[in-house]
């Protein structure tokens, strides 16, 4: 697990913690702590040798071999987009609709619409909490159906137990969080975490 420490991300996190910052808010803090994650989650990608001209002369630099694929988790994942679409405004974002039963606590798969043509480009999952890790388990097992081999997994607060699920179950999928809390209730929430992440960036209180 990669814990993603910088003052800025600290600020934006307490802000987003807090039961009194509206929705508005809500979400604009959670772009900015998308916009500053993407860095070091994006640190490693390959690229390839190109050449330009300026005004000047012909320089010689980089870009992108593959474009990634942001994989946001239906709702919530939808608030960490744009923050990453900033920073990599060619990524192509590929939906999965997950919802958690609240009587089981599994996840169920509701929709996706995975690129089969770009099966070699790094995904990106993108989920605010990672609480039982069940969600970020199933996602992650259909994406590798699919054929996904370069995986990295975003959440913003993650709980020690679903940290360790994922692990267990995926090794070779980098984890990165702004935020490792105490642990979960018996209701399956993080503690202290942030209430639902959908609920809050969509007003659905």
């Amino acid at each position: 697990m990669v814990l993603v420490d910088h003052p800025l991300v600290r600020v934006h996190i307490t802000q987003i913690r807090d039961k009194a910052t509206s929705v508005d808010a809500f979400r604009a803090h959670l772009t900015a702590m998308a916009r500053l994650m993407a860095y070091p989650v994006l640190a490693d990608l390959p690229t390839e040798a190109v050449t330009v001209s300026t005004p000047m002369a012909d320089a010689e630099g980089v870009r992108l071999a593959r474009e990634p694929i942001l994989v946001p988790v239906l709702r919530a994942g939808l608030g960490l987009v744009e923050g990453f679409r900033d920073v990599i405004p060619g990524a192509v974002v590929s939906h999965l609709g997950m919802y958690r039963d609240h009587q089981t606590l599994k996840p169920v798969r509701y929709y996706s619409n995975f690129p089969v043509e770009r099966q070699a480009h790094p995904f990106i999952l993108l989920d605010p909490m990672l609480a039982t890790g069940g969600s970020a388990i199933d996602a992650l097992d259909y994406l590798k159906s699919e054929g996904a081999r370069d995986i990295r997994l975003v959440s913003i607060i993650a709980a020690p137990e679903g940290v360790r699920r994922v692990e267990a179950k995926h090794p070779d999928v980098p984890i990165f969080t702004a935020a490792l809390d105490l642990r979960l209730d018996e209701n399956g929430y993080i503690i202290p975490g942030l209430g639902d992440a959908g609920d809050r960036q969509f007003g659905t209180l």
